[in-house]
């Protein structure tokens, strides 16, 4: 008989406790630290990936399969602060930097 582990998967807002968590998560995925407010997802209580409430950006552990938690980030996002998180690529930086454009009819 097989026996499954379920993982408990915790997303929350980041305090200042997890600062060190969130700096090693962008040291490990090689990319600029968070500067914003942020959410954290955890796994089984460890820190797996991180997102900036004020620019979308997002840090992740490079050795855990972690698409799925930062979709779940994103979507946590979304509906708790009711604000449209941009994707930290190319065109998300492209998309920021445009100004709407008046449309007459």
């Amino acid at each position: 008989m097989s026996t499954t582990h379920l993982e408990a998967i915790v997303i929350r807002h980041a305090t200042a406790a997890d600062a060190r968590a969130v700096a090693e998560l962008a040291i490990l995925d090689s990319r600029e630290p968070l500067r914003g407010p942020a959410l954290i997802a955890e796994v089984d209580g460890v820190a797996r990936a991180a997102l900036d409430l004020s620019d979308g950006s997002v840090v992740a552990d490079p050795f855990a399969y972690t698409g799925e938690l930062v979709e779940l980030l994103q979507l946590h996002a979304r509906a708790a602060h009711g604000t449209r998180i941009v994707r930290d690529s190319f065109v998300g930086r492209v998309a920021k930097s445009l100004r709407p454009v008046a449309v007459r009819a």
